[in-house]
This record gives C-alpha cells, sequence and structure tokens, in this order.
C-alpha cells in the first residue's frame, strides 16, 4: 500500500477505529443506552424507525436550506449595502451585532408565539445563526480590497457598482 493510499484511507480508518472505540467503552463501562448509545444500538434503532427517521431527515435538510438561502440573501445583501454606503454601515452593523450575541434560546420561544407557523418559525430561528457568519465575511470580504488596487480601478474608471 503506497503512501498515497493510506492518506485517501485516513479518514475512513479513523472513523472504523472511533465507532471501534466507542462500541468497546460504551460495552466495557456499562453506561446506560439512554444515556450513551453505542454505534451498533444506534444502527439498530435506525433499522427500526427507518421510516420515521428519514421523514424526520428530509423536514430538518427542507429546514436548513430554506434557512441558509434565507441568510445568504439577507447576510450578502446587506453586506453589500455596507460596503456601497457608510450610511448603511452605521445602520445595519449595530443590529447585526445585537442579533449575534442574543442567545437563540432567549428568543425561540418569542420567535414560536409572533410567527405561529412551526416551519417558518423554524426557519427564522435557524436563518439568525446562520445570518451572522455570512454577513460579517461577506462585509470583510467586501472591504478587504487593497487600497492600491481601489486606485488601480479609479484610475481606470470604475465606479462602486463595477469594482
Amino acid at each position: 500500500m503506497t503512501r498515497d493510499h493510506v492518506l485517501r484511507a485516513a479518514p475512513t480508518l479513523f472513523a472504523i477505529g472511533f465507532l471501534a472505540l466507542w462500541e468497546a467503552a460504551v460495552r466495557l463501562t456499562g453506561v446506560p443506552v439512554y444515556l450513551v448509545p453505542s454505534p451498533v444500538a444506534i444502527g439498530e434503532a435506525f433499522l427500526d424507525a427507518k421510516g420515521l427517521l428519514l421523514t424526520s431527515l428530509v423536514s430538518t435538510l427542507v429546514v436548513t436550506f430554506t434557512a441558509l438561502a434565507a441568510a445568504c440573501v439577507l447576510g450578502v445583501g446587506l453586506a453589500v449595502g455596507m460596503a456601497l454606503s457608510k450610511w448603511a454601515r452605521a445602520a445595519i452593523q449595530p443590529w447585526a451585532v445585537v442579533l449575534q450575541v442574543t442567545p437563540i434560546v432567549a428568543i425561540a420561544p418569542l420567535i414560536i408565539v409572533w410567527v405561529g407557523n412551526p416551519f417558518a418559525s423554524l426557519v427564522v430561528c435557524a436563518t439568525i445563526v446562520a445570518f451572522f457568519p455570512i454577513f460579517s465575511n461577506t462585509a470583510a470580504g467586501l472591504t478587504s480590497a487593497p487600497p492600491e488596487l481601489l486606485d488601480l480601478f479609479r484610475l481606470n474608471g470604475a465606479g462602486a457598482g463595477r469594482r
């Protein structure tokens, strides 16, 4: 087996080793299955309730991707607005930070009551969680162009919308 084969197999070997160690630790310590189930117990539970778990997986993925799309639209849109306008930056940034530092568990019950629809409530909560990293990294990227490149753009006649 060459070095490249070992490197390609490393994640799989690590996963197998980790699962074997986990299984052994649970069996040797006698930890109750409701506290720390073993990988075998998890596999058996999945096989027993495959339909229910797959349905739950699909609904979770729909909420996740809907929230990700909403967070991308909001985060990128507001970051672009901030990059184009100092007024927008002064107006948006403090509210984005407030949203980031507010624990979602503190406002989730309010969101559930205000929104009413369970799907929409979950999407709003997940969007709040995903929004700030997208927003802050997009804003940082848009404002991190070196000054000499901005000067070069201006010399070549590029405006704010054509950078």
